[in-house]
C-alpha cells in the first residue's frame, strides 16, 4: 500500500469542487490527512486565485489505476479533457509522490482516449517550484522527505527562494469541522 500526496486546486466554484473532491476521496480512500487550504494567484495566465491544498492518503490501486480514477474524478466535476495547462480549473488534482516512486511513468500506457492522459513525472516536480504546492505539502507532513533530495519538505519550504505573493491561509470548513483558518 503506497502513501500518495495528492495536490488539490480550484479557481472555478472553488469551495463547491474542493469539498467535492474531499467527499469521493474520503469516500475511495478514507483516513485524508489534510493540509490548510491556500488562496493563490493563478499562474501562467490572467484569472482568478485558486485554492490549493494537500491531502495524503493510502493506495492500494496501482499507480495505473490510480491516474485513471483521479482523471475520472475531474472530467465528473466537469475539468475539460482539452483544457491547456494553464488555465482556469473547476477541479485540478495532481499526484505529488506515489510512495517511493521516482522517475517517468505511463507513458505508454494504453489510457482511453476520451481521458486525455499523457505520461507522469514522479514526484512531481512543481512540489519544488511553486509555493502554493511546497507550502501546503510542509504543513501537512513537514518531517517526511523529498523522495529525490532526501531533504524534509519543512526544510524546502525554509529555503524557498521562490515567489510566495498572493500565497495565504484561508477559512475553510469540511464535514463541520475547521480544516483551515485564516492566519
Amino acid at each position: 500500500m503506497a502513501e500518495v500526496f495528492l495536490g488539490l486546486g480550484s479557481n472555478i466554484e472553488r469551495y463547491q469542487h474542493i469539498t467535492a473532491a474531499l467527499d469521493e476521496l474520503d469516500r475511495a480512500f478514507a483516513a485524508l490527512q489534510i493540509s490548510p487550504v491556500y488562496e493563490a494567484e493563478s499562474v501562467g495566465f490572467e484569472g482568478d486565485p485558486f485554492l490549493n491544498l494537500v491531502v495524503s492518503l493510502h493506495c492500494e490501486l496501482s499507480l495505473m489505476e490510480f491516474v485513471v480514477w483521479l482523471r475520472r474524478l475531474e472530467l465528473s466535476y466537469g475539468r475539460d479533457v482539452q483544457a491547456v495547462k494553464f488555465s482556469a480549473r473547476t477541479l485540478d488534482v495532481d499526484i505529488l509522490c506515489f510512495g517511493e516512486l521516482c522517475g517517468e511513468f505511463l507513458r505508454k500506457e494504453p489510457f482511453p482516449d476520451e481521458l486525455g492522459l499523457r505520461g507522469l513525472v514522479l514526484p512531481r516536480e512543481e512540489i519544488l517550484h511553486n509555493a502554493y504546492v511546497l507550502k501546503p505539502l510542509a504543513d501537512l507532513a513537514p518531517g517526511v522527505c523529498h523522495p529525490v533530495t532526501g531533504q524534509p519538505y519543512a526544510e524546502h519550504w525554509q529555503t524557498f527562494d521562490g515567489a510566495r505573493d498572493g500565497l495565504q491561509r484561508v477559512d475553510f470548513r469540511w464535514r463541520g469541522e475547521w480544516v483551515s483558518q485564516a492566519e
